[in-house]
């Protein structure tokens, strides 16, 4: 598995700084928007539960139903859920960097406010050049939400995201989606069975 494109060496001084700022928000607890491969994702450290939860509020999403977890990276997420065996794991690996989440068995660790209801936890490697960037510099995975209130269509726009939710982010790392049509699939990692398109 390549990891996810790697983009800081040809940042401008502009987005470099704007990329700092996002990391800090998410260090002080805060919640970013930023694109993902085909909408605006909000953003948190997901070990911070007020944080997560204000991203809950937002979207008036029940804590039951879980989130998603992206990194630039599979070592990014080992703290949060237990690879399986090496056949399924190659298969899985195979479809990183890229809009392919997976449910993988959530570690005992694992906050419930990432997993809801479930024993597993939804994770994907972003192939998202600027989703990739910003978990690099925040050093971890992120919570990774579409950034609309719940049965609102998702905000592809930097744009969409303030007439979506106001000021409700602390900060908007604003920059083009990846241009795909629909949300990452996800797959049930030990199946292989499709639960969303």
């Amino acid at each position: 598995m390549m990891p996810a494109p790697d983009i800081s060496g040809h940042l401008d001084g502009g987005l470099r700084h704007r990329l700092r700022l996002a990391a800090h928000w998410i260090a002080a607890g805060g919640v970013v928007a930023y694109p993902t491969e085909a909408v605006y994702g909000l953003g948190s450290d997901p070990w911070n539960g007020e944080a997560t939860q204000r991203i809950l509020t937002m979207k008036q999403r029940p804590e039951s139903k879980g989130l998603i977890i992206i990194a630039a990276a599979v070592d990014q997420l080992e703290p949060f859920v237990e690879f399986l065996e090496p056949e399924r794991m190659e298969a899985i690996l195979a479809t990183w960097p890229g809009p392919f989440t997976w449910l993988l068995p959530a570690r005992p660790q694992t906050p419930p406010w990432l997993r809801g209801q479930h024993s597993t936890l939804a994770v994907r490697v972003t192939a998202h050049p600027l989703a990739a960037a910003l978990c690099r510099a925040a050093g971890r995975a992120l919570v990774s939400t579409s950034a609309n209130r719940a049965t609102r269509p998702p905000a592809r726009t930097a744009l969409e995201v303030r007439l979506r939710l106001g000021g409700a982010a602390d900060y908007l790392l604003a920059g083009p989606c990846g241009g795909r049509t629909q949300c990452s699939s996800i797959r049930d990692g030990l199946t292989g069975r499709l639960l969303r398109p």
